[in-house]
């Protein structure tokens, strides 16, 4: 029987072949229902927390679930935890084939582990695999909802990149060295990049995978997480911006454009022309009316989608700006959270 066999006991025995690294920081009840959908693969589940001041250490050890503190002489970074319970879980389970990465906030669809190993059996040169994301709670805020439109965002097939939750071949990861783990946030689509120079491909099925709970609540949380995403890109394009991929150079040539330099003009505009030229300011709504138009959803998430998008603009700038100080002096910057 081959690898890529449909035969039931080829299957299975994929499933041995499985493993799981949970990261998590402070995520509480989340985590309880993450180890919860895990309960089929907690044979071979590692649980890597960083510096958590809740129970989530107790949570683990109560499941009985190998747990790896990481030192918090260094920054925490989901990457570093993601590399370190990668290098523990094989410690522990070195005849591993593929690796389930999950974040603690997020459950794992019961039929996902099986179909992802099976369709990484078949394709050989395909290095990550991953599917639909949606948020557990929408309707709780338009934060939230915002998440779940996110995460439909890319189509399924062939992708750059992939998202924190996904199933990676051992094999890829350890050729690439794994993830960036000074990246604070990013990381995943910078592996993927690396993953691609190397001849690896992405791939996302159109498949249940995970149900993840953004906890987000306030419009500060949500503020906090487009401003770490202004800093993603902006690291991202100065690691991958000259090379033929040009890595998130859009993306952060997008929030200077939207975030300073249309304000820059409206005011040097006023100080020369006078008030006519606040008239440029409608350049944003009419941003939002050609993005809503363009939607493929219902009304009233086109509109919150493209509102959100041109209003995120502001924090990716600050984000960029973050990045920038913080290069320019050297600094190692910390997490940016929003729960």
């Amino acid at each position: 029987m081959t690898e890529g066999s449909s035969d039931p006991r080829c299957a299975a025995a994929r499933l041995q072949r499985l493993g799981v690294v949970v990261i998590g920081r402070n995520e509480g009840e989340r985590l309880v229902s993450c180890f919860a959908s895990l309960r089929p693969l907690a044979a071979r589940t590692v649980y890597v927390d960083s510096g958590s001041s809740d129970d989530s250490l107790s949570v683990s050890g109560l499941l009985g679930i190998p747990t790896l503190e990481l030192d918090p002489s260094r920054p925490f970074t989901a990457a570093r935890a993601r590399n370190e319970g990668f290098a523990f879980l094989l410690r522990l389970y070195p005849q591993l084939h593929y690796v389930q990465f999950v974040d603690g906030d997020c459950q794992l669809a019961p039929e996902w582990p099986q179909q992802a190993a099976d369709f990484l059996a078949r394709h050989p040169r395909i290095g990550v695999v991953w599917g639909q994301q949606r948020e557990k709670y929408p309707q709780q805020s338009l934060y939230n909802r915002l998440c779940d439109l996110e995460w439909q965002q890319c189509p399924s097939g062939e992708t750059q990149e992939c998202g924190g939750n996904a199933l990676i071949r051992v094999s890829a990861l350890r050729q690439v060295r794994g993830y960036r783990a000074e990246l604070i946030c990013g990381e995943e689509p910078e592996l993927c990049v690396r993953l691609r120079r190397a001849g690896w491909r992405i791939w996302r099925l159109d498949a249940k995978m995970t149900l993840h709970d953004a906890a987000m609540y306030h419009f500060r949380q949500w503020w906090r997480r487009m401003l770490r995403g202004g800093y993603a890109f902006a690291q991202g394009a100065y690691l991958h911006g000259a090379g033929p991929e040009r890595h998130w150079v859009y993306q952060s040539c997008r929030a200077w454009l939207w975030g300073l330099c249309l304000p820059v003009a409206v005011i040097g505009g006023v100080a020369s022309c006078g008030y006519p030229a606040l008239l440029l300011l409608l350049a944003y709504p009419l941003q939002i009316v050609r993005i809503a138009l363009r939607g493929r959803r219902s009304s009233a998430d086109n509109w919150l989608h493209a509102s959100a998008l041109v209003l995120a603009k502001f924090p990716e700038l600050l984000g960029q700006l973050s990045f920038l100080m913080h290069y320019l002096v050297g600094a190692q910057a910390r997490l940016i959270e929003y729960k």
